[in-house]
């Protein structure tokens, strides 16, 4: 029963990505918005949302055991920039070599991706180091989840500044093709556009819970512990969003959007949601915590490298990948 239920959400999760995507677009280009903004904030944060609510759920409206609830709110805050960070760009890269080859570099509009990725490492750092304060040192730590939180409001305001610049420099985001609820003789006008935007992401949330539900049930079967579970299951399902966007839109050739999708997604998760656990869990140095904070930082600043070569080509995410196997293996045999 539950393999049904994950290949129904599977399915909802890419008619409900298709949708999103293709209103985005037309959204960003009716806004005269550049593609970074589209991919960095729009996307990057409506498709984060099932994933953001997991540990919110999780930590502040959760039933059972309070431990319980705490390891699945951590489990899941670090998982998802761990996914995101690894496997889902190597997934990308994959998809990527089969539309255009494992030589073709990828050509994301460089500044936003640095940016993105700089922010990145500079919140989720001090995210880590926060990991180390004792839960006795409440100033503190409410100190850090405050700069947490004031990181994203800068990192914000610095994307939208530069999207006046960038789409005069051409990088305005423009609509492949047209929007799917004017086929049915809809007018292709804002609220149409919100409305196609609102039912992709309805049904990109109710696939991610569907497909959730299904692999807490398998993974109960297997015996995998709250923490393991919320580490490397729950990502697997509530990135989807993520990963399937950016597979969408590389394969058209959108890079930046592609790019801007996963590692905005990366700000938004690695600042505001360790601002919760930081604050509402005992957010402690336990040895799949370090783990998996490790290899992130270690796939980000490889990726930040790669962004500063000359060339960015699908094969050099294979890297990214062996990161999140060197993970798996290191949670499940060790």
């Amino acid at each position: 029963m539950e393999i049904w239920i994950l290949l129904g959400s599977l399915i909802l999760i890419l008619i409900g990505a298709e949708a999103f995507t293709n209103a985005l677009e037309h959204l960003g280009e009716r806004l005269g918005i550049s593609e970074g903004v589209t991919g960095s904030i729009f996307a990057a944060v409506g498709t984060a949302l099932p994933e953001a609510m997991v540990p919110m759920v999780a930590v502040l409206a959760g039933s059972g055991s309070l431990e319980i609830r705490h390891e699945v709110g951590v489990g899941a805050i670090l998982g998802a920039p761990l996914m995101l960070s690894t496997l889902t760009l190597c997934l990308m890269g994959i998809f990527a070599a089969n539309s255009r080859g494992w030589q073709q570099p990828f050509r994301p509009e460089p500044t936003g991706l640095r940016r993105d990725l700089t922010w990145f490492l500079m919140a989720f750092t001090l995210g880590s180091i926060a990991i180390f304060v004792p839960p006795e040192w409440r100033v503190v730590r409410v100190t850090i989840a405050l700069v947490l939180v004031l990181m994203y409001m800068t990192y914000l305001l610095l994307t939208i500044r530069a999207s006046r610049s960038l789409v005069d420099q051409g990088h305005g985001t423009e609509a492949d093709h047209p929007l799917f609820l004017s086929r049915i003789h809809l007018p292709e006008n804002l609220l149409t556009i919100l409305l196609q935007l609102g039912f992709g992401l309805g049904v990109i949330i109710g696939g991610a819970k569907g497909f959730v539900f299904g692999i807490e049930h398998l993974a109960a079967w297997l015996g995998i512990s709250a923490l393991a579970l919320s580490l490397l299951i729950v990502p697997v399902a509530t990135e989807l969003p993520e990963k399937i966007n950016s597979i969408i839109w590389v394969r058209r050739g959108r890079d930046t959007l592609a790019f801007g999708n996963i590692t905005g997604a990366m700000v938004f998760q690695g600042s505001l949601l360790p601002a919760l656990g930081v604050m509402l869990t005992p957010w402690a140095p336990r040895i799949e915590v370090l783990l998996g904070m490790g290899l992130t930082l270690l796939a980000t600043l490889y990726l930040l490298i790669l962004s500063r070569s000359r060339s960015m080509k699908p094969y050099h995410f294979v890297v990214n990948g062996l990161c999140y196997l060197a993970f798996v293996f290191s949670i499940i045999f060790f």
